[in-house]
């Protein structure tokens, strides 16, 4: 395959991915009164869908990086549409809940997908390449937000289920085990017999401990946190906050309106990409600290950014205008696309050999905030639902501080050698990447 045919295929699945990951976001109002469900339980079920996240892409990164990634991505979504189909016909809530516990892992194909391009693409386009996979894959969100609900309405009435939610987790199941099917059948691992070579050899478990704890690994894993973590919060939980916090009854339009922050999460990911690109390639400083570190600048910024409109949403909701709130929202989304593009411009740059490994602990640790973060929009002690976006973006301030701090020229120059266990340059998975 050549990678731009790869780069097509990794997007098309991860896509697919996210879509049925978030699935259940746009039913959550005919789930909850079926089943009986509270706002807070809804909230719950929101962050479960995170749960097996953190773990799952360790473990699949390094898996990716050890058995190759059309291997890997195949395995997950043969057995995600499996039990998306099981949860259709669920009549209890105790086994729906685990079924889409299972299903949320779908989610774990993002570090499948970022090793699978890493693996073709040289440095000067990675941040692009890795934009597009992930910006267009991120969509897969939005396009369950539009789609879903516009398809399976609720007076469906099919030749399987009369319930519109059981039908689009009947179908996208199916969907999914064909995906399975496509990504064994014509994916490739490497550009090369000795980048795949290259790549396998540091898939060991001492490779993978002196790169999960580099300094540069774990600033990047709390940074990502706030972004990916933050965009996987709110992917689960804007449709609700739409029509509880304004009073929307229809299902549609507060899917769309929560739909609007998944696009620009999604769509606006690859410019934080290129971004890093650019002014890595440019030698071009865009702050007056961290000079000479000019991917390390640019995710400040975006981080920065995060804050700030985070603080935004709250007023914005605050004002009780909706559609204002759906603006703040989409500026939410736009600095999550920013900082997410910046991250994974630099996780493969800085590991050129063990990209899954990173990308899995990058990838992993980031999902904790979708799994916090709804639990904070929902809480009680809560004043009213538009406070946890304020409550959220304090709570981001020491990882802005760590960053500052491992941004440094000093520390930075060092951050895939020294860390928080000993230090050594003894690591394959630290070696100069291979000519091929």
């Amino acid at each position: 395959m050549t990678k731009w045919r790869t780069l097509l295929l990794a997007t098309i699945g991860f896509n697919f991915s996210f879509l049925i990951w978030f699935s259940f976001a746009p039913f959550t109002g005919p789930m909850a009164e079926e089943f009986g469900l509270s706002l807070a339980e809804i909230g719950i079920l929101a962050s479960a869908a995170i749960w097996l996240a953190p773990f799952g892409r360790i473990l699949t990164g390094w898996l990716s990086d050890r058995w190759g990634a059309p291997t890997v991505f195949a395995i997950v979504l043969a057995y995600v549409g499996v039990f998306s189909i099981a949860s259709a016909f669920a009549q209890s809530y105790a086994v729906f809940f685990v079924e889409r516990l299972i299903v949320a892992t779908a989610g774990i194909t993002f570090v499948i997908g970022i090793q699978h391009v890493s693996e073709w693409f040289d440095e000067e386009q990675l941040g692009t390449a890795e934009g597009i996979y992930a910006g267009v894959g991120n969509a897969g969100a939005a396009g369950g937000a539009l789609i879903l609900p516009r398809v399976f309405t609720e007076s469906w009435s099919g030749p399987i289920f009369d319930t519109s939610w059981r039908a689009a987790f009947f179908y996208t199941g199916i969907v999914s085990i064909l995906l399975a099917i496509v990504y064994y059948t014509i994916g490739e691992a490497a550009r090369s017999d000795a980048k795949r070579e290259a790549t396998k050899s540091t898939a060991n478990l001492r490779d993978w401990l002196y790169t999960a704890t580099r300094y540069g690994t774990v600033v990047l894993a709390l940074a990502y946190v706030m972004s990916f973590g933050l965009e996987l919060s709110m992917n689960g939980w804007l449709a609700t906050y739409y029509r509880e916090g304004f009073d929307t009854d229809n299902l549609v339009l507060a899917s769309t309106f929560a739909a609007t922050f998944s696009v620009a999460a999604g769509l606006l990911r690859p410019i934080g990409g290129y971004v890093s690109d650019l002014l890595a390639r440019k030698e071009k400083n865009i702050l007056p600290v961290f000079t000479g570190r000019y991917r390390e600048q640019w995710t400040f910024v975006s981080l920065c950014f995060i804050v700030v409109a985070m603080v935004g949403m709250t007023l914005a909701g605050m004002s009780g205008q909706v559609l204002l709130a759906v603006g703040a929202g989409f500026v939410v989304g736009m600095g999550c696309a920013f900082a997410e593009g910046a991250i994974f411009a630099q996780v493969p740059a800085m590991f050129p050999n063990s990209s899954g490994a990173v990308a899995g602990v990058v990838g992993g640790v980031g999902t904790v905030g979708g799994i916090v973060y709804p639990l904070v929009y929902a809480a009680p002690l809560m004043p009213s639902l538009h406070t946890g976006y304020s409550v959220v973006a304090a709570t981001m301030i020491p990882i802005l501080l760590l960053c500052a701090w491992v941004f440094q020229p000093h520390v930075a120059a060092r951050a895939t050698d020294d860390g928080v266990l000993a230090s050594s340059g003894d690591s394959s998975a630290s070696r100069a990447p291979i000519d091929d």
